[in-house]
């Protein structure tokens, strides 16, 4: 995981790309509470993937989801790599953050 954070400049990119490789698709509060990360951290290094093209967001209710760029070249060379980066965690870390998933909501979902 160190060679990715000083890779993509830090913790929460690291670990931002990772959880979005790993899942697809994500909300900031899923990922911040994922890793026990701040709510702003993870939005902010979301809109930073957004500004640069490798992620699209789109409303889902009231909740905005990011997802990888169908429209730039770069993100399949950078999933691959993720791929690599995902296969040097360790196997307790890879279960505790890369295998459960919880989606938000459905809007008018009755609880």
């Amino acid at each position: 995981m160190l060679t990715l954070e000083k890779l993509f400049g830090g913790r929460t990119a690291a670990l931002v790309l990772l959880y979005l490789h790993n899942y697809e698709e994500g909300y900031a509060r899923e990922i911040a509470a994922t890793f026990g990360l701040s709510h702003g951290q993870v939005l902010q290094q979301l809109n930073k993937l957004e500004d640069a093209g490798l992620l699209l967001s789109r409303l889902r209710g009231r909740t905005r989801m990011f997802t990888w760029s169908p429209r730039n070249p770069l993100v399949r060379p950078l999933r691959a790599l993720l791929e690599e980066g995902l296969g040097t965690l360790a196997e307790s870390e890879i279960r505790q953050h890369f295998r459960a998933r919880v989606r938000p909501r459905t809007a008018g979902k009755a609880t």
